[in-house]
């Protein structure tokens, strides 16, 4: 990270305070730095409290921005941050915009989704942005050939910016595993943020947002998400004792 940026502990996870997110990645994107950005909330915390794998891959990610409104209010309340929740999907999205905008000229890639949806998601973006360079879209369900077939269309083509949308943590996992192919993009796993663009499905309206009840909205949709509700209680309880007992600042 760069001076004035600093990283903090949430449950022993590295989240990045920083001014300007998607300033920061298009001074990389300039440089030609490969970057890992995770977008972290308290369900995904708690899924590396068990899951080692995912916990050594979101420290080693070189941007972890807080995503879920749980994440911050604990850098709110229990480390006196003055931090606003920046979604992944609004990251996405600004970043889009400002390469349209600069006319950066930085080929942009989609990968997961049901079938189509990634195709539709990338139209949306091109009507918005004509200029926008997507090389190429790829659904999240396909067979090992044809995963090996996107690997090797990955290297080919040599994308600058990756969104990758296969659900934590398949998506953080798949990153870490296969950013060598492009080992200048930009990686960012962006969720459901697909079916969001392809109009699938539609976020939760601006006032639960601001009041920290996206989830809410969420789980409305997904009633299935029920259980995995249950990471935030938990994620509560857990941040208050690791506060009590741990330093929050990343050294």
């Amino acid at each position: 990270m760069s001076k004035g940026n600093e990283a903090f502990s949430v449950l022993g996870i590295p989240v990045h305070v920083m001014a300007n997110y998607p300033g920061w990645l298009l001074e990389c994107l300039r440089a030609g730095r490969g970057i890992h950005v995770v977008t972290l909330n308290a369900e995904m915390t708690m899924q590396a409290e068990q899951n080692k794998i995912l916990a050594q891959i979101i420290k080693n990610a070189e941007l972890v921005i807080p995503d879920g409104a749980g994440v911050v209010l604990y850098l709110r309340w229990l480390l006196w941050q003055k931090v606003q929740r920046f979604p992944g999907i609004e990251l996405a999205e600004k970043l889009l915009q400002e390469i349209g905008q600069q006319k950066t000229g930085a080929k942009v890639f989609f990968y997961g989704g049901a079938p189509g949806v990634a195709s539709t998601a990338a139209d949306f973006w091109q009507q918005q942005i004509p200029d926008l360079s997507i090389v190429g879209t790829h659904s999240g369900y396909h067979s090992p050939e044809e995963e090996a077939q996107l690997r090797e269309t990955l290297v080919q083509l040599q994308p600058q910016v990756i969104f990758v949308g296969l659900g934590v943590p398949r998506q953080e996992l798949w990153i870490a595993e296969n950013r060598h192919l492009c080992p200048q993009a930009i990686w960012i796993g962006v969720g459901g943020s697909f079916d969001i663009w392809s109009g699938t499905k539609t976020r939760a309206p601006a006032w639960l947002g601001n009041n920290n009840l996206e989830w809410l909205y969420r789980l409305y949709q997904e009633p299935w998400r029920w259980r995995r509700m249950l990471a935030l209680p938990a994620f509560a309880v857990k941040a208050f004792v690791y506060r009590l007992t741990a330093r929050g600042a990343i050294s």
